[in-house]
């Protein structure tokens, strides 16, 4: 029993599980865009620039309203996916009332990964200064799949895929989804490989 992801697991040089290259999903959350059908989509688009420069795959996009039910459908629908190895999502994070991704994510998180957040305000402090406390970007694993809520500007989406999220996400995805391969080895093992 194999799946696609077999053919693309590997290690790094430290025998560290990897998932390269990666197949994304990215989910743009803006009511402006989603209710003029605008095309315009300067995070989501950086996003796919920084993974495709890296040679990840973006598999998928989706423009959803700012409307926690919408985020969440969205996101769950692509961590279920089996050819979807990183969710990301730009806009929403900020604190107005109707900024409710980091909500919406995380009641599909199974473990969060509270060191995105930090490490993301701590190099936002850089560009923006004070205004960094603001950001309420997080990150955790859904379905085995790490998703990562980011802002909706162009500098910040850069900022963190370029930094953070294309550098260690072909590992998180592996030691996400190790546990299948080790599964998958114990049953072919117990019941041979017919």
């Amino acid at each position: 029993m194999t799946s696609d992801t077999d053919d693309r697991r590997s290690t790094d040089d430290h025998g560290h599980d990897i998932i390269d290259p990666l197949f994304v999903g990215i989910v743009t959350v803006s009511s402006s865009r989603a209710d003029e059908d605008d095309p315009d989509d300067p995070g989501g688009d950086t996003i796919q620039e920084c993974f495709e420069s890296a040679a990840h795959e973006v598999r998928e996009r989706v423009l959803v309203r700012d409307d926690y039910s919408a985020i969440r459908t969205a996101v769950r629908g692509l961590v279920a996916r089996q050819d979807i190895d990183v969710v990301c999502t730009t806009g929403g994070t900020g604190v107005t009332v109707d900024d409710v991704s980091p909500e919406a994510t995380a009641s599909l998180f199974e473990r969060e990964l509270p060191g995105f957040g930090e490490l993301f305000r701590s190099l936002s402090w850089d560009e923006v200064g004070t205004r960094a406390m603001a950001s309420r970007a997080t990150a955790g694993i859904a379905v085995d799949t790490p998703v990562f809520c980011l802002p909706g500007s162009e500098s910040a989406c850069e900022t963190a895929c370029e930094e953070l999220i294309v550098p260690e996400t072909p590992h998180l995805a592996g030691l996400a989804t190790r546990h299948r391969t080790e599964a998958s080895d114990r049953t072919l093992a117990d019941y041979g490989s017919e």
